[in-house]
């Protein structure tokens, strides 16, 4: 369709929807189709977020405060708290100008699209070091706000039984990797001063010593989307 041929239609598609008490719009523009961007804005559409290939746009045709959902306001993360016998912590060391570069921590990565919890666990923490874990429960997680591109953030500390032991690191993204003494993780200085991690270690810790229930998950089936999806209770 040519851009005349579009503003036309689409000029002509609001007046007929808002002729038929029509409320909300949705337009999705695809990436081969960008010229075409600037005369839906031009008409009155907002854009509400963007993923590879397409950027997403509303219209809301009564006069008044959009009713339409906000865009995808949250990221979701994961840290993996991996013990051995010996009660060394699978430890990494990030490589990246970042706030906990040179620091030994816990495996850390966000989930990717349509990917469980759980999963996005046991994946991080092979990607990163090479050990295959086994999921056992969700002991913590944190809610934080105005992160990466001003969104908020989840964090869910996953308790991973190791089934093997090798090591070996993802040189891209990891500096180093290895299974470290409990206590030498909590010496270093970032420990003494960040509370929010070294709450998260004494958490995990506690968990894994107590035998502290967390929240495991179970797969259901629900009525409202008739999907199969994760419900993690204690």
């Amino acid at each position: 369709m040519s851009a005349n041929a579009f503003a036309s239609t689409l000029h002509a598609s609001l007046s007929y929807w808002k002729l038929k008490g029509k409320r909300g719009v949705w337009l999705k523009i695809l990436q081969e189709q960008a010229e075409l961007v600037p005369i839906a804005v031009q008409e009155g559409f907002n854009y509400h977020h963007a993923e590879s290939g397409y950027v997403m746009l509303t219209y809301w045709l009564p006069d008044g405060l959009s009713m339409l959902p906000a865009s995808p306001s949250h990221q979701v993360g994961i840290a993996g708290f991996v013990m051995n016998d010996k009660r060394e912590i699978l430890a990494v060391e990030e490589k990246c100008p970042c706030a906990c570069s040179g620091v030994w921590k816990l495996p850390t990565g966000y989930i990717n699209k349509s990917e469980d919890i759980f999963t996005g666990a046991i994946r991080e923490v092979k990607e990163e070091t090479g050990i295959d874990t086994v999921f056992q429960e969700i002991v913590a997680f944190r809610h934080a706000h105005l992160m990466a591109f001003e969104n908020s953030d989840l964090l869910f500390v996953c308790m991973l039984k190791p089934l093997t032991f090798d090591i070996t690191i993802d040189e891209k993204e990891i500096q180093a990797a290895k299974w470290m003494p409990l206590d030498e993780l909590l010496r270093q200085p970032f420990y003494q001063d960040d509370n929010m991690s070294r709450k998260i270690i004494d958490i995990c810790i506690g968990a894994h010593e107590d035998h502290r229930c967390g929240y495991i998950g179970q797969q259901l089936l629900s009525k409202l989307d008739r999907k199969l999806c994760y419900l993690y209770h204690a």
